[in-house]
C-alpha cells in the first residue's frame, strides 16, 4: 500500500515537473501585449487615413463635385 501510494506521489511530482518546466504554452501576458499592439498599430493606421482623407481626398473631391454643378460654366 505504501509503494503505491509513493508511486502516485511520484507520478503526480513529475506531471507538476513537466508542466512548469514545459515552455511550449504561450502566457496571458504575451497574448495581452499583442492584443495591445494590434490595437495601438489599429488606430494609427485610422488616424493615417482619417487625417489623408481629409486633408487630401475630401478637398478634391468637394472641389470635382462643385465644378460638375457649375452651371453657370
Amino acid at each position: 500500500m505504501f509503494k503505491k501510494f509513493a508511486n502516485k506521489v511520484k507520478s503526480a511530482f513529475c506531471s507538476v515537473k513537466t508542466a512548469v518546466v514545459s515552455q511550449t504554452a504561450e502566457g496571458y501576458v504575451d497574448s495581452g501585449v499583442k492584443i495591445l499592439i494590434a490595437v495601438v498599430i489599429g488606430a494609427l493606421l485610422l488616424t493615417l487615413l482619417y487625417t489623408l482623407f481629409n486633408t487630401t481626398i475630401m478637398p478634391t473631391v468637394t472641389t470635382k463635385i462643385a465644378g460638375l454643378f457649375n452651371y453657370a460654366g
